[in-house]
């Protein structure tokens, strides 16, 4: 890229802004703004393909995300990572590959990560090293400075689908089988409450959407995320996001407030992008009173860790193991568990949340795998006709 030219349609571009303009505006309408100041700057090539082709190639580095734009574009890449000097990496569903762009020195890379965290409305400088952003076309931008980042900078995106797979899409990817795509949508159907878990980038939020996706469509969702990530293609979505508290240190929005707060919107079912923290006791109080039919992700190795990942979540905010106890087994008791295998993401193992043998503890038991039944189909079975589904 010309860095000269880059830098005088930069100060054109700032020159015809209007004070107090959104700089929340759509693709195409920057690229048009490109053109102008192009054409106003006098660097505008004579004829009309050269002159979109040079708008679309300067749009990448004023408005995208330079050199990584084309991967965040391409449809099949989910996740791209920088290593600092270490490279550019992409995942496209069978885990991180490395990719021969690039970027530039440091001090490169590191303005390309202040401009996108700016556009967010988000500082990221030498005070404050790191910043955890929603860009404006849905993608999902983290990224840490040095010298906190020793051999930075270093950034991650997670890209945005603007509609949720259909399940048929997903026995397709090998993601379900058939048996257990129909299982799925009879919980979702029957309204039980689930939790879809599973490590980093095993496909959690992707079929948290898909499985939502499949609810009536008179139904009012109401989600509660950290950065709106779920895509649902359902007609009666409201999303709910929340704030981290500004440079005074205020005006901060968490989730569990979020949770309360959908409580009070008339919602048929209530779902919380990932469990983190005290957001995991709002939500199951909610399940407990009536809001039936929700669900949300939580971050463990097997479906069997999701009891103690939810005991380390809500003990340290007042519940007690007891009482946590008493609500997972009255109100969340489906965990469907992803892995990640080296062809693909795929759905484990879909388990029952129990009391333990000796009334004082939870089990885990599994009620069906990729390979048919398990110990607890029966009594995932009768949850199910229990509710006519």
């Amino acid at each position: 890229m010309n860095f000269e030219l880059l830098d005088k349609v930069r100060r054109q571009l700032a020159a015809q802004t209007r004070p107090g303009a959104s700089r929340d505006r759509n693709r195409g309408t920057a690229t048009a703004d490109i053109v102008r100041a192009l054409c106003a700057s006098g660097a505008a090539p004579p004829d009309q393909g050269s002159l979109l082709h040079l708008s679309a190639a300067l749009s990448d580095d004023l408005i995208g995300a330079g050199p990584l734009q084309p991967l965040l574009d391409d449809p099949t890449v989910t996740d791209v990572v920088v290593n600092g000097s270490g490279g550019v990496w992409v995942d496209r569903g069978e885990g991180l590959r490395p990719v021969e762009v690039r970027l530039g020195p440091a001090d490169t890379i590191r303005s390309l990560a202040c401009r996108l965290a700016a556009a967010a409305g988000r500082r990221l400088d030498t005070g404050s090293p790191y910043a955890d952003v929603r860009l404006p076309d849905g993608t999902r931008f983290h990224a840490v400075l040095p010298p906190v980042a020793a051999s930075g900078p270093y950034l991650s995106f997670r890209t945005h689908r603007s509609r949720a797979f259909t399940l048929t899409q997903l026995v397709e990817a090998d993601t379900l089988t058939a048996d257990v795509a129909d299982l799925l949508l009879r919980i979702v159907k029957a309204r039980l409450p689930f939790l879809v878990t599973g490590g980093t980038g095993t496909g959690k939020t992707t079929l948290l959407a898909s499985l939502l996706s499949s609810a009536p469509p008179e139904e009012r969702i109401v989600i509660v995320e950290d950065a709106a990530e779920l895509a649902l293609d359902h007609p009666h979505t409201l999303t709910l996001e929340s704030r981290p508290a500004n440079i005074e240190g205020v005006g901060a929005v968490d989730l569990a407030d979020l949770v309360r707060q959908s409580l009070r919107m008339r919602p048929d079912r209530i779902v919380v992008g990932e469990c983190r923290g005290a957001e995991v006791i709002e939500l199951l109080a909610a399940l407990n009173t009536g809001h039936e039919g929700g669900a949300g992700t939580l971050h463990c190795n097997a479906a069997g860790d999701a009891p103690a990942r939810l005991e380390a979540l809500a003990l340290p905010f007042g519940l007690p193991r007891a009482g946590l106890h008493a609500q997972l087994v009255a109100a969340l008791r489906v965990v469907i568990h992803l892995r990640r295998t080296g062809t693909g993401r795929q759905v484990a193992e879909i388990a029952l949340i129990e009391s333990g043998p000796d009334a004082t503890g939870l089990s885990v038991a599994t009620a069906w795998t990729r390979n048919g039944p398990g110990q607890a189909a029966g009594i995932l079975e009768r949850l199910l006709r229990e509710r006519n589904a």
